[in-house]
């Protein structure tokens, strides 16, 4: 099972998460790629960061947002948005190998990842635009998500994530961060809720009902509060579990 976490997204003299702590806990790191969030001194170190751990870098695009941090849905071109993630994509290619690594695949970043699980036009502009950077990059993607099915169709390799601080509808999409009870707290509760992902294949939805879940790698946010505790007890429960925890790329 992969790990994997957002880093990479302070800011000039704005500090957002521990992400040496949490490159320490993952086996994957989505690092910021500069619209959402991040600047190139910063993402240069979070990339060489990941390098000297031995975790793989992936490409976290959003869309053209710092003020909201990415969060909010932006009724934007598909043609433009396409070049906006080939933008993004090719900043962090070339930090990254600045750094002593690679981008080795990309998962797309808060408002733009909800919106493509069911926007066709804007999940085939990412689509598109991975195909343009390279073809052989996987994408971090929601399971039965719209940008799933056009990724598949499109040819790419599509990884199925699951998320460990997030509370799910019984449909399986994720709970809107505005609803109450949308990010899971409790390190016992995340760590539980991990458990029966990596498992028993299975998550239980915000109404107590059972979904079936087979994800490739899960996520832990690294800006929530106590995040570094909750990854490093996260991967210590994958690992008593007899769990692997690897990147998939």
């Amino acid at each position: 099972m992969d790990l994997n976490s957002d880093v990479g997204e302070s800011f000039g003299n704005w500090t957002f998460g521990d992400d040496a702590s949490i490159i320490g806990s993952v086996s994957s790191a989505n690092v910021a790629c500069g619209f959402h969030a991040g600047d190139p001194a910063g993402i240069r170190a979070t990339c060489s960061a990941a390098a000297t751990a031995g975790v793989t870098v992936g490409a976290h695009p959003g869309y053209r947002d710092l003020a909201g941090f990415g969060r909010r849905f932006i009724d934007v071109d598909p043609g433009e948005l396409t070049d906006d993630v080939i933008y993004q994509i090719g900043a962090l290619q070339a930090l990254a190998r600045a750094a002593g690594t690679s981008v080795q695949y990309v998962k797309p970043h808060g408002a733009l990842y909800n919106t493509i699980a069911v926007h066709e036009r804007q999940a085939r502009a990412v689509v598109r635009a991975v195909r343009d950077v390279d073809d052989a990059l996987p994408l971090l993607v929601l399971p039965g998500s719209v940008i799933e099915t056009e990724a598949r169709s499109a040819g790419l390799r599509t990884v199925a994530e699951a998320f460990a601080d997030r509370a799910y509808q019984p449909d399986g999409a994720l709970v809107s961060r505005r609803e109450p009870g949308s990010v899971l707290h409790a390190e016992a509760e995340v760590v539980e809720h991990v458990l029966r992902m990596a498992t028993d294949g299975e998550v239980v939805a915000i109404d107590g009902s059972r979904i079936r879940i087979s994800p490739e790698s899960i996520c832990v946010h690294g800006d929530t509060p106590g995040a570094v505790a909750m990854a490093a007890a996260v991967r210590r429960a994958l690992v008593s579990a007899g769990v692997d925890v690897r990147a998939f790329a």
